[in-house]
């Protein structure tokens, strides 16, 4: 198993927030949500679980009011923080250990 350290957890984070900044709809969305969003993708489970959101439906909601754009080039089997990450060229951190992988990882953009 690979060891993520600290560092390396920074630039992911600093990564995915400039990925999302770039398709905030709004100054809140780039500013608020993007940043925390980064954070929270750094987290062990699936990205809409750490949010807090019951289901997939409610995190593609979620995503379409703050980041609509990039909705619109998501493709609809891949999960969001696959896709998020692969649209910068990393891994997330929790995805080594996922139990999904094969659901996840089938898909490529």
């Amino acid at each position: 198993m690979k060891i993520v350290n600290k560092t390396s957890v920074l630039v992911l984070e600093k990564k995915v927030t400039k990925l999302l900044q770039r398709y905030a709809k709004d100054r809140y969305a780039k500013d608020e949500i993007a940043p925390y969003l980064a954070r929270v993708s750094l987290m062990k489970n699936h990205l809409y679980q750490d949010l807090g959101f019951k289901n997939r439906v409610q995190m593609g909601k979620f995503m379409k009011e703050h980041f609509p754009d990039l909705v619109q080039v998501k493709p609809k089997d891949k999960l969001w923080k696959k896709f998020i990450y692969d649209l910068i060229g990393e891994v997330a951190p929790a995805c080594e250990t996922c139990s999904d992988q094969i659901n996840c990882f089938t898909c490529r953009f």
